[in-house]
């Protein structure tokens, strides 16, 4: 077997230094979980900029279709309750 060519893709996702979340940086090919995070870390930390890796199989994410966007959010416009408006938010509390 050529290398990548029939090895499943990962989507790579990396937290930086001092960030709160992780970001999709790319996309790595490799045969199993611990082979997709070597190679996430080889391409995409080369100035070890990160802190976290995830590396999700491809075809293991569902996402939602842009176009149906409004059947999709629309109904939680009706239950205000769930926007943070509604809630005071400690001053010690920075990050949510």
């Amino acid at each position: 077997m050529s290398e990548g060519h029939d090895w499943p893709l990962w989507e790579v996702f990396v937290r930086a230094k001092g960030g709160l979340s992780h970001r999709h940086v790319g996309s790595v090919h490799a045969p199993d979980p611990e082979l997709a995070l070597a190679h996430a870390r080889d391409t995409y930390t080369r100035r070890q900029e990160g802190v976290s890796l995830w590396v999700v199989k491809s075809t293991d994410i569902v996402a939602s279709d842009p176009a149906q966007a409004g059947e999709l959010f629309d109904p939680a416009a009706d239950k205000v309750y769930r926007h943070p408006t509604f809630y005071d938010i400690p001053d010690d509390v920075k990050h949510i």
